[in-house]
């Protein structure tokens, strides 16, 4: 390690613990909607005022920090003393927190492994509001797919353009549309698409959009809804898709498969082939199309409204509030089937 290296890392656990200057609550309940640094204005309530830490995980923070980190343009002794923080600070909000409520089942495998009493661990869902997200109509004319969210390397869409130029091969009358923004100092990898798509000969056809009004817009404008990610928790954007009634086709990170059920096609990350096929499968058949999508909508009204998300956590704000009994929350747990029903759990 060199002097800059020790600075580098001071400035960055500087930068990181600034969450701390923020006066914690000194009643009612902490609720953290992130893992990391979002944790630590309610580990200090708990540590001063004995105020019950709610932690609700959606991606697996510690995950997606070594994800980030291994290609950060840091020397490994910076990495080492930074990603040790961040591990110790999961460790620490884990065995603090009077229950913990990821996004999705795949989460507790990190959480318990991190120290987690898997006793206080309770499995919450997303929701979408259906009615905020109706089917979206007829398809476009020209068969496209469509892939909505924030232009990163975490989205992985090198993977899904590559697996574009493949459907392009037997396909070439698809077109791929991109809507999302570009957060700032991400512009050199959405150069890199670009650039990829443009060698890859089918710059053409492949379009950049940006930041759309109405994100209703960036599902309606596909046949097909794609995710390509590497890391997810329930990512939203499949369910704002699924309660439009569109076909999807995503990788099998996190959440997704418990979201998706048999109402899409899931496919492993990083496998342009895989991708191409299910895109092409799914293109090649309108019928199972329209049928997946519909099934898709009624999967998110069954299962993953925006109702039940506010009744679950509103019973838990009262349960870590007051110390009473637990009110009913319904948590269901999606099944194979798309007619499945939930369960009632207190």
């Amino acid at each position: 390690p060199t002097l800059h290296d020790a600075l580098t890392a001071t400035a960055l656990l500087e930068h990181a613990l600034r969450p701390l200057a923020a006066p914690p609550p000194r009643d009612g309940v902490a609720h953290a909607v992130s893992g990391g640094v979002a944790v630590l204005p309610g580990l200090a309530a708990r540590e001063r005022y004995g105020v019950p830490l709610l932690l609700t995980e959606h991606g697996v923070y510690l995950r997606e920090r070594y994800l980030g980190y291994r290609s950060a343009a840091y020397r490994w002794p910076v990495k080492a003393v930074v990603l040790g923080f961040f591990r110790l600070l999961a460790q620490e909000s884990y065995r603090q927190a009077a229950l913990i409520t990821p996004g999705n089942r795949y989460n507790r495998l990190w959480e318990e492994q991190g120290g987690a009493d898997p006793a206080a661990i309770r499995t919450v869902y997303n929701g979408v509001d259906p009615a905020a997200f109706p089917p979206a109509g007829p398809e476009p004319e020209t068969p496209t797919l469509s892939w909505a969210g924030r232009v990163d390397p975490i989205k992985d869409l090198e993977t899904l353009i590559r697996a574009f130029a493949l459907v392009r091969e037997q396909r070439p009358d698809v077109r791929l549309r991109l809507f999302g923004g570009t957060p700032r100092g991400g512009e050199a990898y959405r150069e890199r698409c670009e650039a990829l798509a443009a060698d890859l000969g089918h710059g053409d056809a492949v379009t950049f959009e940006g930041r759309v009004d109405d994100i209703k817009d960036a599902y309606a404008a596909g046949s097909v809804v794609m995710l390509s990610s590497i890391s997810e928790g329930f990512p939203f954007t499949l369910i704002e898709a699924m309660s439009c009634g569109r076909a999807t086709v995503s990788t099998d990170v996190g959440g997704v498969r418990e979201a998706v059920g048999d109402t899409g096609l899931v496919v492993p990350p990083r496998d342009p082939a895989a991708m191409a096929a299910a895109a092409l499968e799914l293109l090649g058949d309108p019928v199972r199309r329209r049928a997946m999508g519909e099934a898709a909508r009624l999967r998110v009204i069954e299962q993953f409204t925006l109702r039940q998300t506010i009744d679950t956590f509103r019973g838990i704000y009262h349960e870590l509030a007051t110390g009473t009994a637990p009110v009913p929350t319904r948590i269901v747990l999606p099944t194979p089937a798309v007619t499945g029903t939930g369960s009632l759990t207190g």
